[in-house]
């Protein structure tokens, strides 16, 4: 019964050695594990072979989203430093932030970055998040781009040596706390060769927030509260999957955001309309998928909401076996981790 779906149910041993630290190179050179829910097979393949697993008429549905340098450092009037992490932009120059220490942020404070950029805290949220109002001159994203960092997650040790490797190839909006790390492991070859095949590709935003990847902290699955995070499907996106499943044709996720996009907007029957907002889907087993017709995921972390998405596809049951066979075959978890498709 969900009523009894308990947060420990979705635990699983991992070794930390798997937790890749570094991204496959070339990006289409990572593993993939390849699931097949109607016969319960697992095949073991290189993610450049997904082009044996699509077919035409398939439509790959991939986030557009760009992930922000958002991560800075910023320094108190009596020179103390603090770690700043944009969530999510409030307006023109006012945004929700992750600080550490919080301590060092009440309401009234005044940090400064650099000669660019500083900012007062101006609100406090109920969990502990911080409103701020950044001051700059010129557009906020250019002077980003020169005072941030990428947001890695906190699993991942190593420095990344090239910041574009935590962005997809077809990524074109800013605003992103965190890659689709799906959409990694495509390069524009293998787009293009996917294209070829008669393959549609449709481009849905989901901008993603760190609350996406938080503990789940309650005992009860059903008592977890998820972060909002902005979306939007355009007219032209609608078209081309409504006309896909007018006819009967598969709709592929590629990621766990592009799921709760497509499940946010769509109604009963799986059919999209034009539509932007903010989502707070949680989706965990059982629940009756009316979009999405396969996944194209990477492994996720024990516990988390990723993981219960993805083990409402099939079951938690069967999810714990293939992430049991993938430690087993000692594939790499997590952003820069091998990849799993779910058919």
């Amino acid at each position: 019964m969900t009523e009894s779906l308990k947060t420990a149910d979705f635990y699983y041993r991992l070794p930390e050695e798997l937790i890749a630290q570094v991204p496959a190179t070339p990006r289409d050179s990572s593993r993939l594990l390849v699931y097949r829910r109607e016969e319960k097979r697992i095949e073991h393949r290189i993610f450049r072979e997904i082009t044996d697993y699509l077919r035409k008429g398939d439509v790959l549905v991939v986030n557009r989203t760009k992930v922000l340098p958002a991560r800075l450092f910023a320094h108190t009037p009596n020179g103390g430093t603090v770690e700043i992490l944009l969530l999510k932009r409030l307006s023109l120059n006012e945004w929700e932030v992750l600080v550490r220490p919080g301590k060092k942020c009440r309401i009234g404070a005044r940090l400064r970055v650099n000669e660019e950029l500083s900012l007062e805290v101006t609100a406090i949220t109920e969990s502990g998040e911080r409103h701020v109002r950044f001051s700059y001159e010129g557009a906020f994203e250019d002077v980003l781009a020169r005072a941030g960092t990428m947001p890695l997650p906190p699993y991942i040790h190593e420095k990344l040596s090239d910041q574009s490797r935590y962005q997809t190839v077809y990524c074109k909006e800013d605003g992103s706390a965190a890659a689709p790390t799906a959409g990694l492991h495509f390069t524009p070859e293998l787009l293009e060769t996917i294209r070829a095949m008669g393959v549609e590709i449709a481009e849905v935003l989901l901008h993603v927030g760190l609350g996406t990847f938080r503990p789940v902290k309650v005992e009860n699955v059903l008592e977890h509260q998820m972060h909002s995070e902005h979306y939007e499907v355009s007219a032209e996106a609608a078209e081309t999957i409504n006309r896909a499943k007018r006819e009967g044709r598969r709709i592929v996720a590629v990621g766990t955001t592009s799921v709760r996009t497509l499940e946010t907007v769509a109604d009963e029957n799986g059919f999209l309309r034009e539509s932007r907002g903010e989502t707070q889907i949680f989706i965990y087993p059982p629940y009756r998928f009316k979009c999405v017709d396969a996944l194209i995921t990477n492994f996720h972390l024990p516990e988390s909401t990723l993981l219960m998405l993805v083990s409402a596809l099939c079951s938690r049951e069967e999810i714990l076996r293939i992430y049991e066979t993938a430690v087993r075959e000692r594939y790499r978890f997590f952003s820069f981790g091998d990849a799993c498709l779910i058919l």
